[in-house]
């Protein structure tokens, strides 16, 4: 089969892969709700496709939202084998004196891994992110420079941070889209770890202090995940959500009180909800096509994806989409596990609105003598007529 005429097939197997999308009723999409907030992002989860963007990628203070990045460092490091979650830590002076929200360290005290990570967590202690970030870093300084390295990896183009907290630092910022890309990360990487930013309380050293997301109480959809104040960035929010099957996160900085940071959030994902739908087209590993390899062992390799082609659009708009998939037609042995051998591009009309790479689900050795010269011949002759 040819390229031509398996693209042709894939277009019209992919309206019939979004039948139960193309049933639904066509409805107008209102504009998104504008927030009493500096800046907003609302993101699907399973993509990382932005929603809605309100000065997404502006530089702005993130208070106690910093400690979601010390807190995923923390669990990095658990899953790393580098600590455990009972191991103690020496909370040290510099720890209990850190102002601000307090899990109530006494200095000199011995606490685990794991009540630390919940009393930054759930009580955004202050002195519990210092003394962990020491224990795991050796010092505030260097814990950040492992903030700022964690930070470039997950893609975080707008965030530098100076200390493990959020308390205000001129040369510390973060950005909606940011934090929104961190809360994926955590949701998705380490879900035993996630299940703590929907614990609505935690009591330590016979203090219970509450959880201050106000959406834990309010929407028994929302799972997650921290808030933040401080004069400068205001009252800021990341949380998320699900509904039938759809994650969303929404992230909110700079309203004007605990009250504000909670509805205005609820407006975003009210109106993500409502107005959105999630479609998986393609599951990562699933064979999509057999794409033919030269002078290898083997004649074809299986073609797939290697992560999940899922898209999120207005509600009715899903029918509209047409897939089609190009492969190189000349793939040479030696073939890797995982190479890119071609691409899948979902267009809207004439519009691509989202691409992938095939990938090779096999690996293809290189053939015999006679294979590399026979191939080496029809190859030649391919050239001459296409």
């Amino acid at each position: 089969m040819n390229i031509t005429t398996f693209a042709k097939r894939l277009c019209l197997l992919v309206p019939l892969l979004l039948a139960p999308a193309a049933w639904a009723a066509e409805q107008m999409t209102p504009a998104a709700p504008q927030l009493a907030a500096k800046a907003w992002v609302l993101m699907e989860a399973s993509s990382g496709q932005v929603l809605v963007d309100e000065n997404g990628d502006q530089r702005l203070p993130p208070a106690s939202l910093t400690k979601l990045m010390s807190a995923y460092i923390a669990t990095l490091e658990i899953r790393r084998g580098q600590i455990g979650e009972n191991d103690m830590v020496n909370v040290s002076e510099n720890a209990w004196r850190t102002g601000g929200s307090r899990m109530f360290l006494k200095v000199g005290s011995q606490v685990s891994v794991s009540d630390l990570l919940h009393g930054i967590i759930i009580q955004s202690g202050n002195d519990a992110t210092v003394a962990l970030s020491e224990h795991i870093a050796g010092s505030e300084d260097a814990f950040a420079d492992l903030m700022n390295k964690t930070a470039e990896q997950l893609g975080m183009k707008n965030s530098h941070f100076m200390n493990p907290t959020g308390l205000p630092n001129p040369d510390h910022y973060s950005s909606p889209h940011d934090m929104a890309i961190l809360a994926r990360a955590i949701i998705h990487e380490d879900p035993a770890h996630y299940a703590i930013y929907s614990q609505k309380e935690f009591f330590w050293n016979g203090i219970k202090q509450p959880n201050r997301n106000l959406l834990l109480w309010r929407d028994k959809t929302v799972d997650g995940l921290k808030t933040g104040h401080t004069d400068e960035a205001g009252y800021c929010m990341v949380s998320s959500a699900v509904r039938d099957g759809m994650r969303l996160i929404a992230v909110v900085f700079g309203t004007n009180s605990e009250a504000a940071r909670a509805s205005e959030t609820q407006k975003l994902l009210t109106y993500g909800f409502r107005f959105f739908e999630t479609q998986t087209f393609y599951q990562k590993g699933a064979e999509l096509a057999q794409a033919t390899v030269w002078k290898g062992e083997a004649h074809q390799v299986k073609a797939g994806l290697a992560e999940d082609l899922t898209m999120t659009l207005p509600r009715g708009q899903l029918k509209n989409l047409a897939a089609t998939m190009t492969i190189n037609p000349q793939l040479i042995a030696p073939i890797a596990k995982g190479q890119v051998i071609g691409k899948v591009e979902v267009k809207n009309g004439d519009k691509v609105v989202q691409t992938a790479d095939l990938i090779a689900l096999d690996a293809v050795d290189q053939g015999g003598i006679f294979r590399r010269v026979w191939d080496s011949l029809r190859l030649f002759f391919y050239g001459l007529f296409n």
